[in-house]
């Protein structure tokens, strides 16, 4: 079990959005469609994590970058992901057969 040693800073939908460089309501659709994870209060209201951003980044990124809509922009962030892990696996694989 792991805990986190500070506490998450998080930003209102708005301040998100500005920090983001991305229209409140595109980052709306981007939690709609699963790509961004907000956490919701007891009011209804949407709080989006600070280390969100980069997440955001990227989704910009591929989404000006490739001709995709931002629903397969979601199996291609999975896919980096495990490519990731596929390759962090193997680095460690390595270092344990050489150290």
């Amino acid at each position: 079990m792991t805990y986190a040693l500070v506490r998450p800073r998080y930003l209102s939908m708005d301040d998100f959005a500005a920090a983001a460089g991305l229209h409140p309501d595109l980052v709306a659709r981007l939690a709609a469609l699963g790509l961004l994870e907000p956490f919701v209060d007891a009011r209804g209201i949407r709080w989006f994590r600070a280390a969100d951003l980069a997440v955001a980044a990227r989704i910009h990124r591929l989404h000006t970058g490739l001709p995709l809509n931002y629903a397969a922009i979601g199996v291609v962030l999975d896919l980096l992901d495990r490519i990731d892990e596929l390759e962090a696996t193997l680095r460690r694989r390595s270092w344990t057969s050489t150290g």
